[in-house]
């Protein structure tokens, strides 16, 4: 059984700005703005959110597949996710298209200004989860074109599979009844501070209206590290040490495959969200979404530099099917 990573498979275009964003904006002129910023660097790099989960996965032992569309120039990179040992065969490659590329600019405090092409991305509600043949534990229902977004989530719905609700970059273009219908019956709603509390505007509810809806809501703070709130009560987790700190860009992708496997397989939900932390570190000290990689073993050790108790990888507790399902739904 793997997890179904969705959403985007990508190319990012990743510019450093060596100065930070807030020196140069002016409040009293927010309606006009007009900014420019000379970068220091621009790397092409492989990522997209359903790549950037799957690939973390994949790392710590999970079985990943991923089901999302790209264009005829993913080819290769098809070819080298399942070098990988991902599952690509809901990969579709449409011809004609060209894949979905991100432009995002990072300063020095981590804060990221992106723009988005989504091409081929655009045209993912065409497929289901009958498009790939990778039989799912749980599916992570990551930016998308907003109609695959909301066809994936009815299909878990229907099919009673647990599901993480990742809205992040799309969360402008929903409106509150299409947020809170995928928050509606899913185990995880997740995102970083900033989208946690868009959500909360758009929709008009908090952490404990969420929590009406979904199993758990997440919130990470960058360097502050992350919350997980549930109807028993909240959770915090320290971020795991970085250095050195490169590009934070698909940090948050590699803290949601890391916190999904470690549910998965049985862990508290504080030792799943420190795996999660250990596994964003690993993004944060290279360029790229993807560019890393590490042996369970390493992992394991530096889990263990990072918090002071062990890690076994390799285990898996008797009640993981159990703490992959949804408890006690309630689906307003």
């Amino acid at each position: 059984m793997a997890v179904i990573a969705t959403g985007s498979v990508a190319f990012d275009h990743i510019l450093t700005f060596r100065g930070r964003f807030a020196e140069h904006l002016i409040p009293e002129k927010s309606h006009v703005i007009n900014l420019s910023f000379l970068v220091d660097r621009v790397e092409r790099r492989r990522g997209g959110v359903a790549a950037n989960y799957a690939y973390t996965l994949s790392l710590l032992g999970q079985p990943a597949a991923i089901l999302a569309t790209a264009g005829e120039d993913a080819a290769e990179y098809k070819h080298w996710l399942e070098a990988r040992g991902i599952d690509c065969s809901g990969l579709v490659l449409l011809e004609g298209e060209q894949t979905a590329t991100g432009y995002t600019t990072t300063d020095l405090d981590g804060n990221q200004i992106t723009g988005y092409f989504g091409g081929a991305m655009l045209k993912a509600g065409s497929i289901g989860l009958a498009a790939t043949a990778a039989s799912s534990d749980a599916v992570i229902v990551g930016p998308n074109a907003p109609d695959a977004m909301q066809r994936l989530v009815a299909e878990c719905r229907q099919r009673r599979i647990p599901w993480v609700w990742d809205p992040a970059h799309q969360l402008p273009r929903m409106s509150p009844a299409e947020i809170l219908e995928g928050c509606r019956g899913a185990w995880i709603v997740i995102g970083n501070d900033y989208e946690i509390e868009l959500i909360h505007q758009r929709t008009g509810r908090d952490r404990r209206g969420l929590l009406d809806f979904a199993e758990m809501v997440v919130t990470t703070f960058g360097r502050e590290g992350s919350r997980i709130d549930t109807r028993s009560g909240h959770v915090t987790a320290p971020a795991a040490p970085a250095s050195p700190e490169l590009d934070p860009v698909g940090a948050g992708d590699a803290y949601r495959g890391g916190l999904v496997y470690g549910l998965l397989s049985g862990r508290s939900i504080a030792e799943a969200a420190r795996i999660a932390s250990v596994a964003a570190a690993y993004v944060i000290e290279h360029r790229g979404t993807i560019e890393h990689s590490y042996l369970q073993e390493e992992f394991e050790a530096r889990y263990r530099r990072s918090f002071g108790t062990d890690l076994d990888l390799h285990r898996t507790s008797a009640t993981a099917q159990a703490r992959a399902q949804p408890m006690n739904k309630r689906t307003p």
